[in-house]
Formats: structure tokens, C-alpha cells, sequence
């Protein structure tokens, strides 16, 4: 009961959230005739502030100046996955109604919602009319953790988990696991992370180890769901858990390290690590790179509802958002993110300083053979608890 209650509050909060910002409303058609009526853009975004900020001041703003008649309306529903699903509960609600349009005009979602989203129905297949689909060219793009997305979303930006290392004590660096096995022997305790509870980069770690020692990477990923290959597991990881490394309380906590000298590699987001640096917080020495057979990445998609008020401008949205102008000034420089598009087109775009932040150490090439995805969500609760447990 208190769940259900909790639930309808979080969608009347943003269905409220939403209508504060309603004007007129008006397709591009009618707009064209030289009849132009203010329209408000519904943009609904998980994430924390920093995803609010994005759209409204980085991407929003500058949008509107490009449509003077084209108001952005930022709708924030929380971080993590929850925040995801508060949209997909607001998105449902309205079809259960049979609202003849729904009032979020773009979303920005992640990939652990798309199975539901897809099963109801909720999303216009739009990337055919996207001025950018000839760059939507990376896996998942087309497959999200066993979901076939293809033609439903554009990746928004990649974050990438790497291992970053102190090139002064880290002499030979490891590009696979089997030599990072060895240097994590030869270095007893030069080497951390989180585990798999406290932060996503010690998870996909873990999940990355499990992938190279099973061999199963691709059904993993993709499906179909088999509980049998979960046998192996507790052998794989009771191996993981017996090399001699230090655990950290988290991404921070791992860069902390790194930074103080306490430990001389670690997984750790790729954002984080270069905004310590920007910020003057992390040793400019400090490295990274991706090791093969490769480790897990997140994107976040910019989908569109089935039945946006909006629909065409919010297409137009879509499109400014996944441009490789905007990719590169506002995923790449601003935020520290690899693009969501093909890389080597938005690198093109990119400013020099802003190649030496993400691209000094990991190339486009590097990004394309060792970036991996996150295991379908059976898969991936279930290694949690057999990590826990072995």
C-alpha cells in the first residue's frame, strides 16, 4: 500500500512539474505558415543535477536561441535508475488513460529501463528521421542489455569505466587481464577497488573479469537468459577475490588513493578522472587505459514518447542534442564524457585540449574494441550475490 501510494505521488509530482511549464503548443507545419505560437518543450531527465544543468543551461538555452518561439522545460526525476523509472511510471500512466498525447516531449532515460519501455509500447521509433543517424553506429545503439533499441534511441554520451595508473610505479603497463593478474601478483596491494556494492566501477570490474575468465561475454550481454552459465561463477570469483588488493570505498575513494600514492592502479570512471584533473585534484601524471578483452561502460538514451505533444520539435531536439558540434562542445569538453555518436566524427569537432582530456591515453579504436556492456539484469543481480557470497 505504501509503495503504490509512493509511486502515484512521484508521477503526480511530475505530471505537476510538467504542466507548469505548458504554453501553446504547435507543430512545425502550422509554424511554418508564418503563424508562430510559443510552444513549451517537456524534457524529462534521470540523473542529478548535473543532467538539469545539461539540458537547461548547456544544450536548452542554447536551442532556444536557435527557435526564439521554443521554450525548454527541464524536468528532473532523480538519479540512478529510479529516476528512470519514475519516467517510464508517468509515460504508462498516461497511455493506461488513453491520453491522445502525452506531455514529455524528449526523455532522457537509461538502459536498464529500455526492456520496459519496449514491452509497453511507450517509444516512437525516430532515428530514421534523425538528421544524425548515419553517426548512430555504436552497439548499443542497437542492443541494450539484451533489447533490441534499434531505430528507438540515440546514446546521449558513453561513460567509460577505465584503470587508471601511476606511470612512475607502473612500469609495464597491462593491456589484458592475464597480464594485469600478473602485475596484481607481482604488486601485492598496489592495485584497488570497490568491490561490487559501493560504486559501478568496481562492478563492472568485476563484471569484466567474469566475462574474460567464462567466455560467455556475448549471451551474457545479449540472452537468451540461462541460469546454467551461472555455474561458473563461483570458482571465477573466488579467483578474483583471492589476488592481493586493496578495497576502496568507492570511485572517489579509489582516485583518493591513486591520488596519495596508497595504491598505484584502479578502475574508475572516466569522468571522474579527468574532472579531478581539470579541477586540480589528481596528479596530472596519472594515466589510463582500457585492457582486453575490455570493461563495461553506461550510456544514457535520448528517446522520444510515441505520442509527444511535440513530436517534431522534439525530433529537432534530438538532433541539435546528438549533433557532433554539441557532442563535442558540451559531452566531450563540458562534461568529460565520450560521445554517444561515432567518435571519430565528433573528434573532428573537438578542440585540442579537449582531445588531450579523453583521448591522449584511449583512442577512438580502443573505445570501439574494449567497450563493453553491462549483463542483461538477471545476469547481473544474480553475480552480485554470487560475489557476495564467494
Amino acid at each position: 500500500m505504501q509503495k503504490g501510494l509512493k509511486r502515484l505521488l512521484s508521477v503526480t509530482i511530475i505530471a505537476a512539474l510538467l504542466l507548469t511549464g505548458c504554453g501553446y503548443y504547435a507543430s512545425l507545419s502550422s509554424r511554418s505558415s508564418g503563424k508562430l505560437e510559443p510552444v513549451t518543450l517537456n524534457i524529462a531527465t534521470a540523473g542529478d543535477i548535473d543532467m538539469m544543468e545539461l539540458q537547461e543551461k548547456a544544450v536548452g538555452k542554447e536551442f532556444s536561441q536557435k527557435y526564439s518561439d521554443v521554450v525548454i522545460n527541464v524536468v528532473g526525476t532523480g538519479p540512478g535508475d529510479s529516476g528512470s523509472r519514475e519516467i517510464f511510471a508517468k509515460l504508462k500512466a498516461q497511455k493506461e488513460e488513453n491520453k491522445k498525447v502525452w506531455d514529455i516531449d524528449v526523455a532522457i532515460v537509461h538502459q536498464s529501463i529500455m526492456k520496459e519501455m519496449m514491452k509497453e509500447g511507450l517509444l516512437e521509433k525516430y532515428v530514421p528521421m534523425s538528421q544524425n543517424k548515419k553517426y548512430v553506429t555504436s552497439a548499443d545503439s542497437v542492443n541494450s542489455l539484451g533489447i533490441d533499441v534499434d531505430d528507438y534511441v540515440i546514446p546521449m554520451f558513453h561513460n567509460q569505466v577505465v584503470l587508471a595508473y601511476n606511470p612512475e610505479q607502473v612500469k609495464e603497463v597491462p593491456y589484458t587481464f592475464e597480464q594485469l593478474v600478473k602485475w596484481i601478483q607481482a604488486h601485492p596491494r598496489r592495485f584497488g577497488y570497490n568491490g561490487i556494492s559501493n560504486d559501478m566501477s568496481g562492478a563492472a570490474f568485476v563484471t569484466a573479469y567474469t566475462y574474460w575468465k567464462s567466455e560467455d561475454y556475448k549471451q551474457l550481454t545479449e540472452g537468451p537468459y540461462d541460469p546454467k552459465l551461472e555455474k561458473k561463477w563461483p570458482s571465477i570469483l573466488k579467483e578474483l577475490k583471492a589476488l592481493p588488493v586493496i578495497y576502496t570505498s568507492g570511485t572517489e575513494g579509489t582516485l583518493d588513493m591513486l591520488n596519495r600514492g596508497d595504491i598505484d592502479m584502479g578502475p574508475v570512471w572516466v569522468d571522474m578522472f579527468s574532472d579531478w584533473k581539470a579541477e586540480g585534484r589528481m596528479n596530472l601524471d596519472l594515466k589510463m587505459t582500457v585492457i582486453a578483452p575490455g570493461l563495461p561502460g553506461q550510456t544514457m538514451y535520448v528517446v522520444i514518447p510515441k505520442k509527444a505533444q511535440n513530436k517534431e520539435i522534439a525530433i529537432k531536439y534530438a538532433d541539435f542534442l546528438t549533433s557532433p558540434e554539441v557532442q563535442a562542445r558540451v559531452i566531450v569538453e563540458r562534461n568529460g564524457w565520450y560521445p554517444g555518436i561515432d567518435a571519430n566524427v565528433t573528434l573532428a569537432k573537438v578542440s585540442e585540449q579537449g582531445k588531450t582530456r579523453l583521448f591522449s591515453d584511449i583512442t577512438t579504436e580502443d573505445l570501439g574494441k574494449k567497450s563493453q556492456s553491462f549483463p542483461l539484469q538477471d545476469y547481473f543481480n544474480k553475480l552480485q550475490i554470487a560475489y557476495e557470497k564467494s
